[in-house]
């Protein structure tokens, strides 16, 4: 059985080319192929057809892809596509051959004030593999009790709804990187009431114990299976994304997950969490399918 690529999706944007060189790495450290895709863009009305007619020369951004490889000892076996369509779709579709997709966080096109580019949205919200978003560098975040010194992969565990393929995710690849994993677990604080409804009388600490205690449950299986990687589980009040968010300074990555589909609302959703850690996280992010979701 053949091992599935990791893809990289370039379109020639110096943001392009630095989740590039990440991509390259991840493929290094899973002993996988590259699969390097441009996906060139037409109107609606165009047909396949008509466009390889008028299409006949190399593309132009693989080549420069090519060049910027060419000559280097450490690649991984390496494969170039030239696809015509609507990126966002033709780029979605192709997780369901991929382990793995990697996008830098805006391309060429959109406006240049836009913190992350329409593909790599559309891929981290219906991709069926993990998606891959790297960020500019230079970010500014918070300062956070998680930020210390030595490699870190930091995940979200959001304890009513677990999402352990994010979980097994991020725990590989901390042993990959010879990395400790920090499990942000948040619950919220202050307790929120309606307008004309009194605030619950609420003990904080208990609150906090029992996430604890739950979050305990659920990281218990990975710890198991990787004995030899350090585990911080921090049990933290108020906003998960803030905390995530100030915890990628200098992160190698942080895992978060996607919303699992409901009866009621079948469309594939992020949620406002990964959403707003896939905007402002200053490290690379995963966005993980939710349990069933993958092939």
């Amino acid at each position: 059985m053949s091992t599935l690529p990791v893809i990289s999706a370039v379109d020639g944007s110096d943001d392009s080319l630095r989740a590039l060189e990440w991509a390259l790495d991840a493929a290094r450290r899973r002993e996988a192929p590259l699969r390097v895709v441009h996906v060139r863009e037409y109107a609606a009305w165009a047909r396949p057809e008509i466009l390889a007619a008028v299409r006949p020369e190399p593309d132009q951004v693989l080549a420069q892809v090519c060049g910027r490889l060419e000559g280097r000892a450490d690649l991984p076996v390496t494969e170039y596509a030239a696809l015509d369509g609507a990126p966002t779709a033709v780029l979605s579709g192709l997780g369901s051959d991929a382990q793995l997709m990697v996008f830098g966080s805006r391309g060429r096109g959109g406006f240049a004030s836009l913190l992350l580019g329409s593909n790599g949205l559309a891929a981290a919200r219906d991709a069926e593999c993990p998606v891959v978003v790297v960020p500019r560098p230079g970010r500014e975040v918070h300062d956070s009790e998680l930020v210390g010194p030595g490699p870190r992969v930091v995940v979200g565990l959001h304890t009513d709804s677990p999402n352990e393929d994010a979980l097994a995710f991020a725990f590989a690849e901390a042993a990959r990187r010879d990395a400790r994993v920090q499990v942000a677990a948040a619950y919220p604080w202050p307790v929120q009431a309606g307008d004309f409804v009194p605030a619950p009388v609420v003990d904080q600490d208990a609150i906090e114990a029992e996430t604890r205690t739950l979050a305990d449950g659920f990281v218990a299986p990975h710890t198991e299976r990787h004995p030899g990687t350090r585990v911080e589980l921090y049990v933290l009040p108020g906003d998960a994304a803030g905390h995530l968010v100030a915890a990628s300074e200098g992160a190698e990555l942080v895992v978060v997950g996607r919303h699992r589909r409901r009866l009621l609302a079948p469309a594939r959703m992020m949620g406002s969490v990964t959403q707003a850690v896939l905007l402002h996280a200053a490290s690379p992010v995963a966005v993980v399918p939710p349990d069933g979701e993958e092939r």
